[in-house]
């Protein structure tokens, strides 16, 4: 019996609104594949690129013209070649990884050659905002241990800086990271950077647009950068070197856990470090991105936390997500 592709897409609700510096959101569209083959289905959830012209139908298009291929056998590597890197292939790939595991009897985990997972740190989002409700939503995360802040105000970079200042008064304790989501670009990052550094800020994403990194170029970083949206798969890391230290991995991006797990080995060979984020997302996009992050330095996996996620998630436990059960993927 033929192997049956069925797609769909699924609306998940916000608690609140997820603001960032391109715009804010109140629920997400993710696009879930389920490939059945005999007794056994695996299934993997991904979420369009906005920024990149993707969508939520465009991506459950995509994933039906495939098929026929999937029928006939196509597996991960098939992908590759089948798709662009994205929501659809993300999909499909984690399905696959999913369905591989349910046919053999063991986890992802094992055929990876991973240690037994064990809970992660990961970062909470702190919404760009006015600078009293950051530091309301930030009072509200006391005891959380890293925190991400959305920057990239309609008043620059002054303006972040008072804004990171307030909430570093309001959680003292907490570590902090940053998201300039591309809203840097043309002003004085160095000076920026050394004002963000004496509030401890420990990392930087994106200060500038992609594809103008070499504004980057001969930078004093007071804080390490980490590349976001400048960084999506292998054929990005030439554009990193030597204008950031870090690169955010998230599957959306890599197009599947195959990709990802590619990219992070090349980063690692390369001197880069690596963040595993994610989109806004359930449960079942954030189980296979856990095991990229388990050979990360930064987790950013609290997409499930931001909706209202699917029954049966993953568990969230004071700073940290413990690992998926089989119940839920691979």
């Amino acid at each position: 019996m033929a192997r049956q592709l069925d797609a769909r897409i699924e609306r998940f609700a916000l608690h609140g609104s997820f603001t960032i510096a391109r715009g804010a959101k109140t629920h997400v569209d993710v696009v879930v594949a389920q490939i059945r083959d005999g007794d056994h289905q695996g299934r993997g959830e991904g979420t369009a690129i906005y920024y990149r012209g993707d969508s939520a139908h465009a991506a459950l298009a995509a994933i039906a013209a495939c098929g026929d291929a999937i029928a006939a056998g196509a597996g991960r590597a098939d992908l590759l070649g089948l798709l662009p890197a994205g929501a659809a292939r993300n999909a499909l790939d984690c399905a696959l990884w999913d369905l591989e595991a349910r046919q053999t009897g063991t986890r992802v985990w094992q055929r990876l050659g991973l240690p037994v997972p064990q809970p992660l740190l990961t970062a909470y989002t702190i919404s760009l905002g006015e600078i009293d409700a950051m530091v309301a939503a930030a009072t509200a995360a006391r005891g959380r241990e890293l925190l991400k802040i959305k920057l990239g105000s309609g008043d620059g970079p002054d303006g972040d800086v008072a804004r990171m200042a307030a909430i570093r008064r309001a959680a003292p304790d907490a570590r902090l990271i940053v998201d300039a989501n591309e809203a840097w670009g043309d002003t004085d990052i160095e000076r920026t950077l050394a004002r963000l550094a004496a509030l401890g800020v420990e990392l930087v994403e994106q200060p500038v647009p992609a594809g103008k990194d070499a504004q980057l170029d001969g930078l004093r970083a007071a804080v390490p950068l980490c590349a976001d949206e400048s960084c999506h798969d292998r054929s990005s890391l030439d554009a990193i070197i030597g204008r950031y230290r870090f690169i955010n991995i998230k599957l959306d991006k890599a197009g599947g856990l195959t990709e990802a797990l590619a990219l992070r080995h090349a980063a690692a060979t390369r001197g880069l470090g690596v963040m595993t984020g994610c989109m806004l997302c359930t449960s079942l996009a954030i189980a296979p991105a856990f095991l990229v992050a388990m050979q990360g330095h930064y987790a950013d996996l609290d997409g499930p936390l931001l909706i209202a996620d699917r029954p049966h998630g993953l568990a969230f436990a004071g700073s940290d997500v413990w690992p998926p059960d089989a119940a839920l993927w691979g």
